[in-house]
């Protein structure tokens, strides 16, 4: 895939993350709990990936599926429910704009000290850019957030 493709995804990625949430809240708000809307929109995904695995690779989809299955393989899934859990409950109680401003600011700290990391060594002039492109962003998701509707 090419930079401009996954950067046009990335994009629509992002605005339909805004449209998911707000359809999750509206479910949250109907129902008893959270976890309807959790419950549904896990269930689609499932539904939609079993599909398609069944469609590209039948049943030894499946006995792959079971052989690559590890503890840690859990992980990704009970975070990626975290994150929709503290999504929704952000977009009910703080509103869209915090949520993502506070999403986004955490997201690129943890992703700059994850890089950090990964690729030991990194002169810390050519830190320097990111550092500061990551405190604007701070600075701009604690103004986000403070502002009062």
């Amino acid at each position: 895939m090419n930079q401009p493709l996954t950067l046009t995804f990335l994009i629509a990625a992002g605005i339909g993350l805004v449209v998911q949430n707000t359809l999750m809240v509206r479910i949250t708000q109907s129902a008893s709990t959270i976890l309807i809307a959790m419950l549904l929109n896990s269930l689609v995904g499932i539904v939609l990936f079993v599909s398609i695995l069944l469609i590209k690779h039948g049943l030894a989809g499946f006995q792959e599926l079971a052989a690559n299955v590890k503890w840690w393989t859990l992980v990704p899934g009970l975070l990626g429910s975290f994150f929709v859990f503290a999504s929704i409950s952000g977009y009910q109680y703080v509103g869209a704009a915090t949520t993502i401003a506070v999403l986004v600011a955490s997201q690129l700290i943890g992703g700059l000290a994850m890089d950090v990391v990964r690729h030991q060594g990194i002169p810390w002039r050519a830190l320097v850019g990111p550092v500061c492109g990551a405190v604007m962003l701070v600075v701009g998701a604690w103004l986000v957030a403070r502002r009062q509707f």
